[in-house]
């Protein structure tokens, strides 16, 4: 635990504003050059064929053919808190074979959970398409990238992947959804170590005092308690190019009220689709720095964005349609706090959509103009550019030979 704190720190920034403005900076050029105008609308690249990346994360990756061929080039490709995150690309490819979950003490080799307790650096794919039914927590070693391109894997119908106390892992073109609480019990975590673990909560992904993480185009569905939380000082975060449905408390930063340790928590959410059948939690913010920038919100039933004990929340461009009822067209939430005091953190909506009544009440100072003067660059139309920025949100289909 002590050198996962230790790591937490080194991850935090102590200016996270300059992270934002470089990402903003980033989906500037995108937007604005006109050869990406038109490679946005699916012009044709005689030997690659359409590109439909739409958002400067995918553009990175998604245009070239031969990705299968350097899967190790999507670790490239992160922006946001969590673009030091490299995961497995210094590692060999492990490749998955066998969907099973049985043995929690001495995975079998070619399974995911054997693949994930490794201590070397490893870039994890699949041999077919499968649906893994987790028997307890997925306890993940650090330095791992788990990429399901070019096949559907659905982690499904049992527990979540838990990453605790280590750094550097990417999660990637998965299906998560349908996962239950488990009943604990000895769990290998490391090639070397077997640990008693309690009953687990049920989250899709739990990340607990870890950094340097990445969570992209993963679909979310139905999992008993969250489908992303993050808690006990984790930091250095990117969730991106994802698409939430069917839950009510969707995204948890922080855990505790008390739990201050959790300033260092800094998070970037980007680009993804919230979809049907969300409640609210989207998330729900304590303590730390997070931004949300240039998000879907089209479905929620009580809000879209909460928090308590003073979080930094810097809404940039998302769109936010309100439902009909009338008492939930508010976006914001601040819990256990009166005005008096929640006045003063520091909650900005900038360029954001706001439609069918929707409407973020801002508080805290406004943003540094000095800091933020490349914001002043990027017009945002959340109108247009939102639905195309996050028009590929989830898990993808990716076929060899061909841009994903």
């Amino acid at each position: 635990m002590e050198n996962s704190t230790k790591a937490n720190l080194e991850a935090y920034n102590p200016d996270p504003e300059e992270v934002t403005a470089q990402l903003n900076a980033v989906v500037h050029r995108i937007l604005m050059s006109n050869s990406t105008r038109r490679e946005l609308r699916g012009r044709k690249n005689r030997k690659r064929g359409p590109c439909r990346a739409t958002n400067p994360i995918d553009r990175c990756w998604r245009c070239n053919r031969n990705w299968a061929k350097n899967r190790k080039r999507l670790a490239d490709c992160v922006l946001g808190f969590g673009r030091k995150t490299v995961g497995g690309k210094y590692g060999r490819y492990y490749t998955v074979t066998d969907s099973s979950d049985y043995d929690l003490v001495n995975p079998k080799p070619g399974t995911l959970r054997h693949a994930v307790i490794q201590k070397e650096p490893l870039w994890i794919i699949f041999a077919k398409s499968m649906v893994i039914k987790l028997s307890e927590e997925l306890i993940m070693e650090g330095d791992k990238t788990i990429d399901a391109r070019g096949v559907e894997v659905h982690i499904a119908y049992g527990a979540g992947i838990t990453i605790q106390f280590v750094k550097n892992v990417i999660l990637h073109n998965l299906q998560i959804h349908d996962i239950s609480s488990s009943g604990g019990g000895n769990i290998r975590d490391s090639v070397d170590h077997v640990g008693f673990r309690t009953k687990s909560d049920g989250d899709g992904i739990s990340i607990f005092g870890a950094s340097n993480i990445w969570i992209d185009h993963i679909s979310m569905s139905n999992c008993q308690d969250g489908l992303v939380d993050v808690i006990m000082g984790s930091t250095a975060i990117t969730i991106s190019n994802c698409h939430f449905t069917k839950h009510n408390e969707v995204m948890l930063f922080g855990a505790s009220d008390s739990y201050s340790a959790d300033k260092v928590m800094q998070i970037t959410v980007a680009f993804n689709h919230f979809g049907q059948g969300l409640v609210q939690r989207m998330p729900r913010c304590r303590w730390g720095f997070f931004h949300v920038v240039n998000n879907d919100y089209t479905h929620w039933l009580m809000y879209a964005i909460g928090g308590s004990q003073n979080p930094t929340i810097i809404s940039q461009g998302n769109r936010f349609i309100a439902p009909p009822n009338d008492f939930a067209k508010q976006v914001t939430k601040r819990d256990y706090a009166q005005e008096g005091e929640w006045k003063n953190w520091r909650w900005r909506s900038e360029g954001d959509l706001l439609m069918n009544g929707a409407f973020f009440v801002q508080s805290g100072k406004r943003l540094s103009k000095r800091k933020f003067s490349r914001l002043e660059m990027i017009k945002y139309k959340p109108g247009t550019f939102v639905t195309r920025l996050t028009r590929y949100a989830g898990s993808l289909d990716c076929f060899k030979g061909k841009p994903c």
